[in-house]
């Protein structure tokens, strides 16, 4: 009996057995991978809702603009109403046209992995892209890629059940990256268009979506014309979906890229000296706090923190442009003034091979062990280099040695502003230009203070009674040293003879009222007062610091100096006014120290003898010069030789302070008419004042000084004054006050 044929019926149920075996061999997978069995171990919900990825610590002004950032990856997330429509339609157009339909995976997409055992890559949505970036490393074979493409739509299965599409959106974007040390697109659009994602127009948000492809090889500010060919691709996609038009589409097609590149670094932006004095106390704030979420201390790096700072961007920026301004015009004169043979260091070689043993290439050389013969041949070959100059950059040939001496012959600066009553410190310029520059001379750098040392002193005269009109004698003071020498200081000027009054003498930085008031008071009683005004720089107890021979930086003698601005409380300089996490909430606040160091007569009385150095003294270019006609008092400063050129400024709400000078202090002009502090120094605090008044939106104040509301116990009325033991009772003329 001949066999019965199998049944078409057979056949079909084979058929339909075949084509479901590769569906059913994948939900096997997929239940192994739900459970972890195969691949790596899924996210938990936690890891869902706090999805790890380094995020940038962002330094932000008391304005709330971003001066800086601390990361491993220049990372800062955002939320979806931060985005601009056009970069949400150029991603969609390009990336996944079906993401408002899907719940996670795309169904031609998975058919062709499928079929092709993910040789064929793509099909991927916008979610699992986000799941890929959150989740996964690179895979080390095509079967871990396609463990880990199953495991991609497990993940994005969740993570559209509990983020909307808009949330997915924008963890997506926080996510990629984007070239030229910028993760996410916060940090993309800072980077290649100075913007915010909100503000991106169409043809900007082209060019961050097909960055996405390939980061470097699309990346405008390197490969511009394989950007502007994949922007234009970007652009048709979206012609296609009818996010714009033809005539959109025909117009901007034909527009060229226009960046703003800055690309964020430490290097550059606002205030970089000030952001790197910052970071070395947040490293120190970091290790003394616990992160909750991780049970480790904060990371400064990784962690997210928002640091918002005193610091305002205006006052900022217009600190650094008058720093720049003038520093480019005295560094002129002070290469003219040394033009020739003749070397600032030519009776000190020294501090050039000194210099040289400090440098990177000789530690280097010795460690290697080369000889002194090698050592110094290799810093006389010309080698090629970048180097600084106020017109910008140069690139040039130039032996190591030259380059040495190039950079010593630099003058630097130091200036801070500060708001005197709140403590808050507005402005801080620590140097030229970070770059070439490291050292900060703001708060690391301590230089002698020179003259304007001598207002403490003289606020010992004013606490004792004294008053502004007080006359002394304009004659030598001698004083008996410990070592059994005697020393008696000299006036810069060399003239001597008549009488002084304190407000004069002061004006005119006679150093022999000073020593008068040394005399009087001891060593010992001024330091006690300096102490009081929140300098903690180490003084000797001797005589010549009447003079300012004390190493004092920039930012103690502002803080000492807003005292007189603030009724005699000397109020902290603070930077500082609050650390948040990544989520906004407050880690700790801020407030200054005060001290209540002198009284408030004193202080008031201290401000109208340094009003004298403005309107007669050696600040009267102020007026002249400047045309600055509001209330100002301050003080200028000039150490010997030159060396050390200051001013400091005192404004009823700002009080700033500026020092100018070499490296090394035997670098110097050699004349007090070129290198005293009323040239070096005061322009730039002039300068800056200018600028900052002109902006009506800082609603700077031109207000007089406030009297104490008591009358005060002394005379400023020097017509009516009468000196004590003349004839007249206490210190002034009780009958004409």
């Amino acid at each position: 009996m001949p066999k019965s044929k199998p049944s078409f019926k057979k056949y079909i149920r084979l058929f339909w057995v075949l084509v479901s075996l590769p569906f059913l061999f994948l939900m096997f997978v997929l239940f192994l991978a739900s459970k972890g069995f195969i691949g790596e171990e899924l996210p938990t919900f936690e890891d869902l809702e706090n999805p790890k990825s380094n995020l940038a610590s962002e330094v932000l002004s008391n304005d709330l603009t971003i001066i800086g950032k601390y990361y491993i990856q220049n990372r800062t997330n955002i939320h979806y109403y931060d985005l601009s429509p056009n970069l949400i339609n150029a991603l969609k157009a390009t990336e996944d046209i079906r993401f408002e339909n899907h719940s996670g995976i795309d169904l031609r997409g998975l058919i062709r992995v499928v079929f092709k055992a993910g040789s064929a890559g793509g099909g991927s949505t916008l979610t699992q892209q986000l799941a890929k970036n959150l989740f996964h490393e690179k895979p080390k074979s095509k079967m871990d890629r396609v463990i880990q493409k199953i495991q991609e739509w497990i993940i994005s299965v969740q993570l559209e059940r509990r983020y909307t599409k808009e949330e997915i959106l924008a963890m997506y974007l926080n996510t990629v990256e984007f070239s030229s040390n910028a993760f996410g697109i916060k940090s993309a659009t800072q980077t290649y268009f100075a913007k915010t994602p909100d503000s991106l127009n169409i043809q900007e948000s082209a060019v961050l979506v097909g960055m996405l492809q390939a980061p470097t090889k699309f990346n405008p500010a390197r490969n511009p014309k394989n950007s502007l060919a994949r922007r234009n691709i970007v652009l048709s996609q979206m012609n296609k979906y009818n996010f714009i038009n033809d005539h959109e589409f025909d117009s901007i097609k034909a527009l060229p890229t226009k960046l703003n590149y800055q690309m964020e670094d430490h290097n550059f932006g606002l205030a970089t000296y000030f952001r790197e004095v910052l970071r070395t106390e947040l490293l120190s704030w970091c290790k003394e706090h616990i992160n909750n979420a991780t049970g480790k201390p904060y990371n400064l790096y990784t962690d997210g923190l928002k640091i918002y700072t005193t610091i305002n961007s205006k006052m900022q920026r217009y600190a650094e442009e008058a720093m720049r301004e003038h520093m480019k015009e005295i560094q002129k004169k002070f290469n003219e003034h040394w033009k020739g043979k003749a070397q600032p260091w030519d009776e000190h070689p020294e501090i050039v091979t000194d210099g040289m043993k400090k440098t990177d290439r000789y530690i280097a050389m010795k460690a290697a062990k080369a000889s002194q013969k090698e050592i110094d041949k290799a810093f006389k070959t010309k080698v090629k280099m970048t180097v600084f100059t106020w017109n910008g950059e140069v690139d040039t040939m130039l032996s190591p040695l030259d380059s040495l001496k190039y950079y010593k012959k630099f003058l630097q600066c130091g200036f801070m502003s500060m708001d005197p009553i709140s403590g808050a410190v507005r402005a801080w310029v620590g140097g030229n230009d970070y770059r070439y520059f490291k050292y900060d001379h703001v708060k690391e750098g301590k230089r002698q203070v020179g003259s304007t040392f001598k207002p403490f002193l003289y606020t010992l005269a004013m606490q004792e009674g004294y008053s502004p009109c007080y006359k002394i004698p304009n004659v030598k003071v001698t004083f008996d040293l410990p070592t059994g020498e005697t020393w008696s200081p000299d006036n810069a000027d060399g003239k001597y003879g008549g009488m002084l009054t304190l407000k004069e003498g002061l004006a005119e930085s006679v150093n022999c009222v000073s020593a008068y008031l040394m005399k009087q008071f001891g060593p010992q009683a001024m330091i006690d007062i300096v102490r009081r005004m929140g300098v903690t720089s180490p003084i000797d107890a001797v005589p010549a610091i009447c003079l300012g021979t004390p190493d004092v930086s920039v930012y103690e003698m502002v803080g000492a100096y807003s005292t007189f601005a603030n009724k005699g409380v000397w109020t902290e300089p603070t930077y500082l006014m609050r650390i948040e996490d990544k989520n906004g909430n407050v880690l700790q606040d801020f407030v200054p120290r005060k001290v209540e160091a002198v009284n408030e007569e004193t202080a008031f009385l201290m401000l109208n003898l340094m009003q004298g150095v403005v309107q007669y003294g050696t600040g009267a270019r102020l007026r002249g010069q400047y045309k600055m006609s509001n209330a100002i008092a301050g003080k200028t400063g000039t150490t010997q030789n030159q060396s050390d050129g200051w001013f400091m400024g005192i404004t009823p709400d700002l009080v700033s302070g500026c020092w100018v000078g070499a490296e090394d202090r035997i670098v110097h002009f050699r004349t007090l008419e070129l290198g005293q502090g009323a040239r070096t120094a005061l322009p730039i605090w002039a300068l800056y004042m200018q600028k900052v008044y002109a902006d009506k939106e800082l609603n700077l104040s031109k207000r007089e000084f406030t009297p104490p509301a008591e009358k005060l116990s002394v005379e400023l009325n020097c017509d009516k004054y009468v000196q004590p033991g003349s004839g007249g009772e206490g210190t002034f003329d009780k009958d004409n006050f």
